[in-house]
């Protein structure tokens, strides 16, 4: 019997006269980690939407477990073995965890629902570690936890062939962990699994093989021993690789009024008395875990959230603080949901970039279309939005260029303030690289900066300044140029650090 469970051989895909995949010849094993790699609109994604059934291909052959296929669709895919986890997640928000991962393969008696799915969910949920509770509601949880039912869905399908479109996006490392020996249990068992992602050092750490693609074609397949993070880039990049983190400006002086000032500020949603400011031209990072109060601090901030407690602007108290007003006083909010949060995906980017400044594009009330598109087009150059059209369909970007658009939108107006949740998530290293010279670009420019990621050595090697935030609380405020990884997950999990290691290094706000 072949090894192989999946061939593609001359695999084509075009949307419109956009030819997005070239001649694509690759095979993955029985019993491997194969990574798919590549910039935003590479191709990987659509590819993985071919195997699991969502896209036809135009021209080619796909063979599943050396059978070719004719009519193919996701569930004549997941009939043969194939379950694919999507990027932007598919659950049913009104139904329970185990309802939704044992969705359309309830326990019945004759036709009829016998229940059972809490006890068969405690056993999938042990063997994964998850620690997730079957009753609770999908909309009750973070986008985190919605990822970690997306991946039970699929093995609870035993699927064969299991492809993962950005499975760690919204993880934690020590749940990104959890989730590689999850991975290389079902290598170990015999599955393949197809790994779509931008984590270099995830590839490096759980792949057997990979594959890089650029612009729709493969670019090369082989075993992951004796490559590198620079190799890995270069040949996404096709040019050598820099992946170092952009230098900063120099912190303004400490007797530079801050821009934002927080006193004492509390909220329904968990936060307790923070207090912090930002000055002008100043990055300043939240640092904590998944559900340490980090994106719930933003939203309060912006008024999205209501909150107790003093906020001032510029040394004006800021009071009654909603959306609408936060934009006009120069504040911006990049979420962490782009398609959920962030934009409108029925709108094309002009609307989405311009609807928050209308009063830019306007006079008397009445739109100006020549000064919206030319608003728009500027920024389309200035980020590098792929396609480059002022009135693209936003809804088929590829995430890194969705991200793009959700960036533009909020600089489009030169906001003072500019607040910045998961602002590299799930997009490539390109694209991360351009987003990051960004941050950096707005604080050269004066703009105050407070910046959130869960990848602690992004938002500490991209801030002048830190809060480290545990339970909904800032327990520390630190100097992060002289910060390292170690020193803040030692205080974030409230661990006594070894002498030997050395103190953690701390500034006063």
């Amino acid at each position: 019997m072949s090894d192989e469970s999946i061939r593609l051989a001359g695999i084509e895909k075009s949307f419109g006269s956009a030819k997005i995949l070239h001649d694509i010849h690759l095979s993955f094993r029985r019993g491997e980690v194969h990574a798919l790699i590549g910039e935003n609109g590479a191709g990987k994604s659509s590819l993985g939407k071919i195997i699991g059934g969502y896209y036809s291909f135009d021209a080619g052959t796909l063979s599943v477990f050396g059978k070719p296929v004719g009519h193919w669709s996701p569930r004549a895919a997941l009939t043969s073995g194939i379950a694919m986890i999507h990027q932007e997640l598919q659950l049913v928000p009104e139904l329970s965890v185990a309802q939704n991962v044992f969705l359309g393969m309830e326990s019945n008696r004759g036709g009829i629902l016998s229940g059972g799915e809490a006890a068969r969910f405690r056993l999938l949920d042990e063997r994964c570690g998850f620690g997730l509770q079957a009753g609770t509601l999908i909309a009750d949880l973070r986008i985190a936890e919605r990822q970690k039912v997306e991946i039970l869905r699929a093995i609870a399908r035993d699927a064969r062939v299991i492809i993962m479109d950005e499975p760690t996006s919204s993880l934690t490392a020590d749940e990104a962990e959890k989730l590689h020996h999850v991975i290389r249990f079902l290598r170990d068992d015999g599955r393949t699994v197809i790994y779509v992602t931008h984590f270099l050092d995830h590839v490096l750490a759980t792949a057997d093989r990979v594959t890089i693609m650029r612009d729709g074609r493969v670019v090369r397949t082989g075993d992951i021993a004796g490559e590198t993070k620079a190799s890995l880039v270069e040949a996404m990049l096709g040019e050598p690789a820099d992946v170092a983190f952009p230098p900063l400006p120099p912190a303004p002086a400490a007797e530079v009024a801050p821009l934002l000032e927080i006193t004492g500020l509390t909220s329904d949603s968990g936060l307790h008395d923070i207090t912090l400011d930002v000055r002008p031209g100043e990055i300043v990072g939240l640092i904590g875990l998944v559900g340490s109060g980090r994106s719930e601090l933003a939203r309060a901030i912006f008024g999205a959230d209501p909150a107790t407690g003093t906020v001032r602007i510029a040394g004006e108290t800021y009071d009654n603080r909603s959306p609408r007003r936060s934009v006009e006083r120069g504040l911006a909010f990049v979420p962490e949901d782009r398609r959920k949060q962030g934009l409108d995906l029925v709108q094309s980017v002009r609307p989405n970039m311009s609807l928050p400044h209308l009063g830019l594009v306007s006079r008397f009330g009445v739109l100006r279309p020549k000064e919206e598109r030319r608003r728009t087009a500027e920024m389309i150059r200035h980020f590098n939005i792929v396609p480059g059209h002022i009135d693209g369909e936003v809804a088929y970007y590829s995430g890194g260029n969705q991200q793009k658009v959700l960036l533009s939108k909020w600089v489009y107006g030169a906001p003072r303030l500019v607040i910045l949740d998961e602002p590299s998530r799930g997009v490539d290293i390109g694209a991360r690289r351009r987003i990051h010279d960004f941050i950096v670009e707005l604080a050269r420019g004066g703009a105050a900066v407070l910046l959130i990621s869960s990848e602690l050595e992004e938002v500490i090697s991209l801030s002048h300044r830190g809060y480290l935030m545990r339970e909904g609380r800032i327990i520390d405020s630190v100097d992060c140029r002289t910060l390292g990884v170690e020193d803040a997950l030692f205080r974030l999990f409230n661990i006594d650090r070894p002498a030997a290691v050395g103190p953690l290094t701390g500034a006063p706000s």
